[in-house]
């Protein structure tokens, strides 16, 4: 679909490379005012916002400029580390990264939602399953999925809020072959514009009867059951 998406305004965190890159470079192509904030750098404003301060003033500055906002895409990381090396500042900077600000922007927000807004947060497949030494990645995912269905119900008739759940998307331009593709179902890793496609359709009109949802683009792997012994897989507890 040729989404057209001139004169909207879209706000989009951790938007210096990756699948915020791709999404903000295609929302832009099709007419949008693209809004970024990111802490390695960003055209339109460069800050953490895992510091409240500075969601206040990268909002204060969107609504200056456009007085409103249309779509909102909460995309930037938290910090992936595990039980046994993440301190309880590590972990709490993850759950500000990955859910207090995807909350704060929104509410920051919510008086200057246009009609027909738009809320996308992206998860993880990681929301749903986990390797060892995860923590504060996967819970603020799983907060992030949560956070995503409660939204839709505060802010039903005036913003839809969907979440989407990436599984292994390669955002530096690898080629991956052999074990890594074909273990997926879909045969390949995933690429940012497999997300970013997504999130224009979850913005356009035609999604206008979705909100509240979670939808998984992970070629499938969360669907994929392993055994031990199955198509060469083996178990260690090494």
């Amino acid at each position: 679909m040729n989404f057209d998406y001139t004169g909207k305004v879209v706000v989009i965190t951790g938007a210096s490379h990756g699948i915020g890159q791709c999404t903000a470079e295609e929302f832009a192509r099709r007419g949008a005012h693209v809004c970024t904030i990111d802490r390695n750098g960003s055209p339109y404003f460069r800050g953490d916002i895992a510091d409240k301060a500075t969601l206040e003033a990268f909002a204060a500055k969107v609504i200056a400029d456009y007085g409103h906002v249309d779509i909102l895409v909460n995309n930037a990381p938290p910090q992936m580390k595990g039980i046994s090396s993440a301190s309880y500042e590590d972990f709490m900077y993850a759950m500000q990264v990955g859910v207090t600000a995807p909350f704060y922007l929104a509410k920051l927000f919510q008086p200057y939602f246009a009609e027909n807004a738009s809320i996308i947060n992206i998860s993880s497949s990681r929301d749903r399953m986990s390797q060892l030494e995860t923590e504060s990645y996967t819970a603020a995912k799983g907060g992030i999925s949560a956070l995503t269905h409660a939204l839709a119900v505060s802010l039903s008739g005036k913003v839809r809020v969907n979440s989407i759940s990436p599984g292994w998307i390669d955002t530096v331009g690898t080629i991956w072959e052999g074990p890594d593709a074909v273990q997926q179902p879909a045969g390949r890793v995933g690429h940012p514009m497999d997300i970013a496609s997504m999130i224009l359709f979850l913005c356009s009109d035609q999604a206008g009867f979705i909100t509240g949802e979670n939808i998984c683009i992970d070629g499938g792997m969360t669907r994929l059951m392993i055994y031990h012994g199955d198509h060469g897989w083996t178990l260690s507890d090494k």
